[in-house]
């Protein structure tokens, strides 16, 4: 596995990248953030662990700009910064996944691992165009439209109604969508899922009622006959 760690703490990165090295992955290390944006805009890598707080670009900046331009690479931040803002922050920036420094190295590999593993389910069928009724997803161009209508969806929001639509016509439990979605553990009782299902119906529902809530369970997206 090819990774990119973007880290301006040496001491830091000499532990990941021995870490990483152990376990058969292959670590190429950035020190800045400009460093960083040449290489991911000219080479491919199947994650990047970038740090929030970098000399020049920081971490936030750097996800929006891959977003921005289409690049779809799992971003796993590594930061000291613990607030629930600062991660709620850098997940609706576009980043995949958060996990507070100091952590242990095996929840590292555990989180690279599920990224990995959920980004090549999620586009390895990049060209299919995902459909229910007139709601439709294009993964290529992330493009959502209803009714042939284009939607604007924040990064979070695209990535929850995808997850739903993978998985239409069954019950999703607030637990799988936070995993899958989120990628964090959060406290199981927030109501974060509540609050972006709130927005996607808002934003989707114009015409049709498509997600549907399940008491006591969670949501299901299908069509409303």
């Amino acid at each position: 596995m090819n990774v990119l760690l973007i880290e301006d703490d040496k001491r830091i990165s000499e532990f990941i990248i021995k870490g990483l090295e152990e376990n058969n992955f292959t670590v190429h290390l950035a020190e800045t953030g400009e460093i960083a944006r040449d290489l991911i805009q000219h080479d491919t890598w199947d994650i990047i662990l970038m740090d929030i707080m970098l000399p020049g670009i920081d971490g936030i900046q750097l996800t929006k700009m891959m977003r921005f331009k289409k690049i779809h690479t799992p971003i796993l931040m590594l930061s000291a910064l613990s607030d629930t803002d600062d991660k709620v922050n850098a997940l609706d920036s576009g980043a995949d996944d958060y996990l507070v420094k100091p952590f242990h190295f095996k929840e590292l590999i555990s989180r690279v691992n599920a990224l990995t593993r959920r980004t090549k389910f999620n586009y390895v069928n990049e060209e299919t165009l995902y459909k229910l009724g007139t709601l439709s997803i294009n993964p290529e161009e992330h493009k959502v439209t209803e009714n042939d209508a284009l939607i604007d969806l924040s990064p979070r929001e695209y990535k929850l109604l995808l997850f739903l639509l993978e998985n239409r016509n069954k019950v999703m439990s607030r637990t799988q969508i936070l995993n899958a979605v989120w990628g964090i553990n959060y406290d199981n009782n927030t109501n974060v899922v509540d609050v972006y299902i709130s927005y996607l119906r808002n934003k989707i529902e114009q015409n049709h009622k498509f997600i549907h809530t399940i008491k006591g369970t969670g949501y299901m997206l299908k069509e409303e006959l």
